[in-house]
């Protein structure tokens, strides 16, 4: 197996780089404004079309931890991986039509801003601070580091070379400010799924080829035939909700990914994260749930695209192909890789349509890359520079603190990525250690958004419990899978924060609650029917696929 490109998938690369480059190129002089308006370079106010919130949103969501960790975890458990994808389409529906006019009527640009107008400044500073950490530690080092790991194990170029790269790209993005990522997002949606499809393509008909009868051509028979070999040989891998005597029960426990602590991680990640939410913040409300709505769509389709490669891997696995190359080793000894199931695809597509994958894979890294560090940008400029260092701090000067702010956060994720080598599923990793501050935060923001009478204290104290508890409790519960293990840690904090809320007598006139009037939640009628079509198709995989 060749690990590396050749000519034509040099030239197919270079053609997306200089589109991505160029285009970002010419937004970015189209609009000098981003070089000294701050709402501009950080939200690209009035700017953004729905189409392209809609693919922004997609493109900074679907990244390294996707192709290379959800494909792994594909490899590993099957289609009900596929619940982060399609409840997450579920979700921005309730983001779209309950949190986002919330957001847009009271003018918030960062969730930070949020928290301390409707509490204080306590709680906006600590959770920046987590948010800060959580960004650059987790979310930002892990997508540098499978990114670059993938990349590598494609190109044949060392990891260090790699993850450099990918970080400069990225950088050079993210400069340019809100309005850059989310145009340029547009196109690299376009190669993501273009180039996704190829890789599904292809590992279809291998699997027709090597497992089947196919023969050796490339066909939309062979990938027909290759999808039903999937189910007939892997029909473990075709079931969405586990039993408990599944073993990957842990990772995905039954309804709960239907009724539980799924809908924590997503409402969270979706509705009460900078690195999502900013991109609707700065359109107007119609166009935002337009946005959302194409972006539900998009996410029915990635399963298609980053979990069907992972399985298929797992059939010619089966078969006794790649027994060498889904190997890795672990503390000196020997073990499957599951996150090695992508990269190995990759290395089977032919001239031309490897470069076009990689060029997917590189518009899925980068975007993520670069929406994050805009997140982070953007948090520590306005919620913690402006606030403690510099209060009368210029346009100018924000915008140049955000830059600074970029780069460093990404020179920190790259020196820090390497220590990730040792992990299994990179996309449970990110997932569970997320998990050790999404309940907290989605506990402080769904009671400050629907119940007037809580105060600042219950959700600094909220904020406080939020990491003690989940670590608490992964270590007392050992048999309780994160997923549950958050609803409980949600459930807990909600309480707790009743009780306190309600012992202070100033909270039954609470002037920080919000004004909310029902009139902010009418949808218009081509945003129900397309609502209700998403509903409709997840209720109908679900069925199927039980």
């Amino acid at each position: 197996m060749e690990h590396k490109l050749l000519n034509l998938d040099y030239f197919v690369f270079a053609i997306y780089f200089v589109i991505v480059a160029g285009y970002g190129y010419y937004i970015y002089n189209r609009k000098k404004k981003a070089l000294a308006d701050t709402k501009d370079f950080f939200l690209a106010e009035g700017s953004l079309t729905w189409w392209a919130i809609g693919a922004s949103l997609i493109a900074s969501n679907i990244s390294a931890e996707q192709f290379i960790g959800m494909s792994g975890s594909g490899f590993k458990m099957g289609l009900a991986i596929s619940t982060y994808e399609w409840m997450a389409a579920a979700t921005l529906l309730v983001v779209a039509i309950f949190f986002l006019p919330i957001y847009l009527k009271n003018k918030i640009y960062t969730m930070p801003q949020f928290l301390l107008q409707r509490y204080d400044s306590r709680v906006s500073t600590v959770m920046a601070v987590f948010w800060l950490l959580l960004y650059v530690f987790v979310n930002l080092t892990s997508i540098l580091y499978l990114g670059a790991l993938a990349v590598s194990t494609i190109s044949g170029f060392s990891f260090t070379a790699c993850m450099i790269g990918l970080a400069v790209f990225a950088v050079i993005i993210t400069l340019g400010g809100m309005k850059v990522i989310g145009f340029t997002d547009v196109i690299q949606v376009f190669f993501l799924i273009l180039g996704g499809l190829a890789t599904t393509y292809l590992a279809l008909n291998l699997v027709s080829q090597n497992v089947g009868n196919g023969g050796d051509s490339y066909s939309i028979n062979g990938m027909m035939d290759g999808l039903g070999l999937l189910r007939q040989k892997a029909p473990e891998h075709f079931h969405m909700i586990f039993d408990k005597s599944n073993p990957n029960y842990m990772e995905l426990p039954g309804l709960a990914v239907l009724i539980g602590g799924m809908w924590i991680v997503n409402l969270n990640y979706w509705g009460c994260n900078q690195y999502i939410t900013q991109r609707a913040l700065g359109a107007d409300l119609k166009t935002a749930r337009k946005g959302l709505l194409f972006a539900g769509f998009l996410k029915l389709l990635m399963p298609i695209i980053v979990v069907l490669p992972g399985i298929a891997t797992y059939v010619l696995w089966k078969n006794g192909m790649f027994q060498e190359e889904m190997q890795g080793m672990v503390d000196g000894v020997k073990v499957v890789k599951p996150d090695h199931a992508y990269p190995i695809l990759l290395n089977l597509l032919p001239a031309g349509l490897k470069g076009l994958s990689f060029a997917a894979l590189t518009a899925a890294i980068v975007a993520s890359l670069a929406g994050k560090a805009n997140s982070i940008a953007t948090i520590f400029t306005l919620d913690i520079y402006k606030h403690f260092f510099k209060k009368e701090a210029s346009e100018q000067d924000q915008v140049k603190v955000g830059r600074i702010a970029i780069i460093v956060a990404c020179i920190i994720a790259a020196i820090v990525a390497p220590a990730l080598k040792s992990l299994d599923q990179g996309f449970q990793f990110i997932q569970e250690y997320t998990g050790f501050i999404s309940p907290g935060v989605f506990a402080i923001f769904i009671l400050g958004f629907f119940w007037k009478r809580t105060t600042a204290n219950a959700a600094l104290v909220g904020a406080a419990l939020a990491i003690p508890l989940s670590v608490w409790l992964k270590f007392q519960f050992t048999a309780l899978p994160f997923i549950n293990r958050m609803g409980w840690v949600f459930l807990i904090i909600v309480a707790v924060m009743a009780v306190i809320s309600l012992l202070d007598p100033r909270s039954k006139d609470n002037p920080k609650a919000l004004r909310i009037d029902g009139s902010m939640f009418r949808l218009d009628t081509a945003f129900t029917i397309g609502a209700i079509l998403i509903c409709g198709i997840l209720a109908a995989l679900y069925t199927v696929f039980w």
